[in-house]
């Protein structure tokens, strides 16, 4: 795994699955810390209401020359927040989710399949 890419990229494509079965395909901000994958939102979002039902995710950076793809399972987390993870968001976005009123949930990702070609 490429992990000074998912320290670097900026955004990813977050796949959940809606009570329908369609997929659900969003870009999103995100940190990479300790093995994981960190994701701030709103609770009443779309991928949130998805999560709380089905919690089997996809991601995937954007560069379609070189993908990079993992499948795993998701984790809704709310404050407090791990400082870490607060420090993260700050480092790369300078975004304080603590403050942020928008920002009530966490998404965290454990990535246990990875595709890469």
């Amino acid at each position: 795994m490429d992990n000074a890419r998912l320290v670097s990229e900026r955004n990813l494509w977050l796949a959940t699955v809606r009570p329908s079965g369609k997929p659900h395909l969003i870009p999103i901000w995100f940190v990479w810390l300790n093995g994981r994958i960190y994701m701030g939102t709103q609770p009443d979002s779309v991928k949130v209401r998805n999560l709380q039902r089905e919690p089997r995710v996809s991601i995937a950076l954007e560069d379609g020359v070189a993908p990079v793809i993992g499948e795993g399972v998701a984790r809704l987390l709310e404050p407090p927040f791990d400082a870490g993870v607060l420090a993260a968001f700050k480092a790369k976005y300078d975004w304080d989710i603590s403050t942020d009123p928008a920002t009530h949930v966490l998404i965290e990702v454990i990535v246990d399949r990875w595709l890469t070609w």
